[in-house]
């Protein structure tokens, strides 16, 4: 035997109570849980979606030769409700005063407080010819001088002469308004954001 003998160690066992298992009652509870919360998540996105965005299908040609029937777009919704009123130019989709039920396209020309008037199919505001560069055909017509008031908006389509407008049915109230259209999708070959056009008159303003 070596002396001094090595000490002595007892051998230390811990012991663990075994994992409770889990009933069938908890597993489907936790189950359901997962389930309820993944669909009130996605209602939610989708709510949100619907605030902020719309799809639109065009129907007619009063947008020719810029926008086509059976074209599909985005309309922009939040855009007007919480960054800043409609622009010139911009292509805005609108309940129709006429009959709110029924949507309608047009190009927003005139703007609150502004006079327009139409002299052999040349659009003036407040006296000053507007270019318009996304016109392809020439335009006809006149119209006595309209003076818009707060929240009225002068729209017309693109198509001048297969289009009603704010020329037959008058200023387009601002609460009719649902949104800019902001995007192409379909179809494909026509998909990419809507252009804004460069406006310029025949004298500063």
């Amino acid at each position: 035997m070596a002396w001094p003998p090595e000490p002595w160690e007892d051998e230390v066992v811990i012991w663990t109570p075994p994992a409770p298992e889990e009933s069938p009652w908890e597993n489907a509870r936790l189950l359901i849980r997962e389930v309820v919360e993944t669909v009130v998540l996605a209602l939610l996105i989708f709510l949100l979606i619907r605030v902020v965005i719309q799809n639109f299908r065009i129907e007619g040609y009063s947008m020719e030769p810029n926008l086509h029937q059976g074209q599909y777009l985005i309309v922009n919704k939040a855009v007007y409700r919480w960054l800043h009123p409609p622009q010139r130019g911009d292509i805005v989709v609108f309940e129709y005063p006429r009959a709110p039920d029924r949507d309608f396209i047009k190009r927003v020309i005139g703007l609150p407080g502004e006079t327009v008037e139409i002299r052999n199919g040349s659009i003036y505001i407040d006296g000053v010819p507007l270019d318009e560069p996304y016109l392809s055909e020439p335009t006809h017509g006149n119209m006595a001088p309209r003076t818009l008031g707060p929240g009225e908006y002068f729209v017309l389509g693109d198509n001048r002469d297969n289009s009603s407008d704010s020329r037959s049915w008058g200023p387009l109230p601002e609460k009719n308004i649902i949104g800019k259209a902001w995007l192409s999708y379909w179809p494909p070959q026509l998909w990419g954001p809507i252009p804004n056009p460069n406006y310029s008159f025949a004298s500063s303003r």
